[in-house]
């Protein structure tokens, strides 16, 4: 028997076990994810000076990178940024975390999971989503500036998105992209130059969107140069 004659399920219906709780019927799943959008435009309307903190879930307290996530954040909202993080444990609480310690906004867009991820305890405005994808869009929608920490497949690939959309034009490039954690990045620097740049893959200018240090106060620095640019000012 064919792989496909196996199951009764149709692909998009097993489809919708990854994306979220499926629905009676798919009309009413794409009112849900309508809804979700709309829930989540306006939550963020409301949010001044944004700024994304990325990262994994598995690093905790104690961590030198979650350490960094909390100092930079607090040094975000010392400046009068919000941070925004996925709401979840790890570097997002570390981000969350660090906000609240700095007196700022602390904002989480989480994710239910059945079998894990609660808004963590340092979440002062949250809002919950069913499907990674609205929530994802909802993490790259209107930031001045996306900060990635180390992660797995998640922050790489939020990290992935965001260079895309910047390198077609589909988002303004004077929105820093910062990847904090030398030591980490370091090896995805050099294999980008090497085998994308080196292939013609890319052009050599598309390194340029990508700021990498480990320092808190160069995060600030990068992002209070372009504040002026991003929100319309020269």
């Amino acid at each position: 028997m064919k792989a496909h004659q196996s199951s009764g399920r149709t692909a998009i219906d097993k489809k919708r076990l990854t994306n979220g709780p499926a629905e009676p019927n798919q009309a009413w799943e794409v009112m849900k994810i309508t809804s979700e959008f709309v829930n989540g435009f306006e939550f963020l309307s409301k949010i001044k000076n944004p700024v994304t903190i990325f990262g994994s879930a598995r690093l905790r307290e104690g961590n030198c990178y979650y350490e960094l996530a909390r100092a930079t954040a607090r040094a975000l909202s010392e400046h009068g940024y919000s941070v925004i993080t996925g709401g979840g444990p790890g570097i997002m609480e570390a981000g969350n975390r660090g906000a609240v310690e700095g007196g700022g906004n602390s904002v989480g867009l989480n994710i239910e999971l059945p079998f894990e991820q609660h808004a963590n305890a340092y979440v002062q405005h949250g809002i919950n989503f069913h499907y990674f994808f609205s929530r994802k869009f909802m993490l790259d929608y209107s930031a001045l500036a996306y900060v990635y920490m180390p992660g797995g497949f998640g922050t790489l690939d939020e990290l992935f998105t965001v260079l895309t959309v910047v390198q077609t034009g589909k988002s303004d490039a004077s929105v820093p992209i910062i990847l904090m954690g030398t030591e980490f990045w370091q090896p995805l620097m050099t294999w980008i130059k090497s085998s994308l740049v080196e292939r013609g893959l890319i052009k050599f200018e598309d390194v340029g969107l990508l700021h990498m240090t480990d320092s808190p106060a160069d995060v600030v620095a990068l992002i209070n140069a372009a504040g002026d640019r991003i929100q319309g000012g020269g």
